[in-house]
């Protein structure tokens, strides 16, 4: 059972999301309606631990095996999705694969069909994405050893 729990209108959400370098690109993903886009991941599993979450989602959304880095952001997110109003608690994980080089480019699609949309994008044209929460950009910013704590809010 995902651990998603909806009250009236409101929408509790427990995500992972990987941050996937390949040749200076970053994975992204989106829903096709939407025109902005996210790190690629899903919902935490009741009982799963989080990295062990990440690996099953990349494993479903794009039929790969990836090993799960270093935590680097912990979101609290707040914001609309259709008639819902989120609050997302999400963790941000580096990830990586030996033997699976998934790198291609233009758009592509994962495991699940035409759902959802990926894309490598130069991590140098990361401004010119409409990306959410806006804090991913950051990330990539000088990336240190610490973890970000952040709580995003979009009205």
């Amino acid at each position: 059972m995902d651990i998603v729990f909806k009250n009236d209108g409101d929408v509790f959400n427990y995500r992972v999301a990987a941050v996937w370098i390949e040749d200076k690109h970053i994975l992204l993903h989106r829903q096709r309606e939407d025109s902005y886009w996210a790190l690629p991941g899903g919902r935490v599993v009741l009982g799963e631990p989080s990295r062990e979450s990440l690996k099953r989602e990349m494993l479903e959304e794009l039929g790969v095996h990836v090993d799960v880095g270093r935590l680097l952001m912990v979101n609290e997110n707040f914001f609309p999705y259709k008639e819902w109003n989120f609050h997302e608690m999400g963790m941000y994980y580096e990830v990586s694969t030996e033997n699976n080089r998934l790198f291609q480019e233009g758009e592509f699609q994962g495991m699940e069909g035409d759902r959802l949309l990926y894309k490598w994008y130069p991590i140098d044209e990361l401004n010119e994405v409409e990306l959410y929460p806006v804090e991913a950009k950051t990330l990539l910013e000088g990336r240190s050893n610490d973890i970000h704590h952040v709580i995003s809010s979009v009205k």
